[in-house]
């Protein structure tokens, strides 16, 4: 694997490879989980190179959120990168992303309002640019996604679908602990205690998931399981329908951390 900081080493890796080696892209702030594991998985698996980015992106982070503290091992994820059998890793400065002077934002309209765009105001603008850069730089035939942030995987479609990119977007399913609790970098921050308390989250989306099978209201159930735990204290729990997939999407706060989680209703993943 070989481990590069610029667009310039980027483009310059890749450029022998375009047209004849298909190219997997996995971005991902880091941090490395069984989720992200899954990803690089199948990048190996349906791509000839497989490009993971590891950027804590600066600009999907609004006044007061945890940028500062978000978890970073860089050194234990380019291990788990190499053994997942990556052939490039981009880790970039905020400098070389954004750099002095820039000054160009991409917005998603429709699919930035509501659940994390209401809670968390300029993080899917910041997700957007970014995104669309990554896309840019390493131009590849598929990218990779989770389930588990359904809205940002269903904006970064729409992204795609709007300005036309050639590439494909791969949305893949949420991966769960033995206890059921998302995988996630965030996961860290919970003490034991905090843990067990968190529970509630996958808990009660399975309960309206139930719900909605048997035609009851999937939010009202999901709502009263979580106010079950004093230990959680719920953002939202929302039906949206996001490009073509119905889903049951939460997020809580357990001390301080936030947490987000779903399950999809009607849809399939593509």
């Amino acid at each position: 694997m070989r481990t590069v900081e610029t667009v310039t080493e980027v483009r310059a890796a890749l450029r022998p490879l375009r047209g004849t080696r298909s190219v997997g892209l996995v971005p991902t702030m880091g941090a490395f989980h069984e989720g992200h594991l899954s990803l690089l998985r199948a990048a190996r698996a349906e791509n000839d190179v497989v490009v993971v980015s590891l950027f804590v992106n600066p600009t999907q982070f609004g006044p007061g959120e945890d940028f500062a503290v978000y978890p970073r091992d860089p050194e234990r994820d380019a291990a788990l990168a190499a053994e997942a059998g990556v052939d490039l890793l981009f880790v970039p400065a905020a400098a070389e992303m954004y750099p002095e002077g820039f000054q160009t934002w991409v917005e998603v309209e429709e699919l930035a309002r509501g659940m994390e765009g209401d809670a968390r105001p300029g993080h899917f603008r910041g997700v957007a640019t970014v995104c669309l850069k990554l896309f840019n730089i390493v131009r590849p035939d598929r990218a990779y996604f989770g389930q588990k942030d359904a809205q940002q995987a269903a904006l970064v479609e729409q992204l795609v679908r709007d300005l036309d990119l050639e590439l494909e977007i791969r949305v893949l399913p949420t991966v769960r602990d033995v206890d059921g609790l998302a995988f996630s970098s965030r996961n860290a921050g919970l003490s034991p205690e905090q843990r067990r308390a968190a529970l509630a989250l996958p808990r009660a989306l399975r309960a309206g998931e139930d719900a909605y099978r048997e035609g009851a209201h999937p939010d009202a159930v999901a709502r009263v399981v979580l106010a079950g735990e004093p230990g959680v204290e719920p953002d939202y729990v929302q039906v949206a329908r996001l490009n073509g997939r119905l889903v049951l999407a939460a997020a809580v706060r357990v001390g301080r951390t936030r947490l987000i989680d779903n399950v999809v209703l009607e849809g399939d993943l593509p």
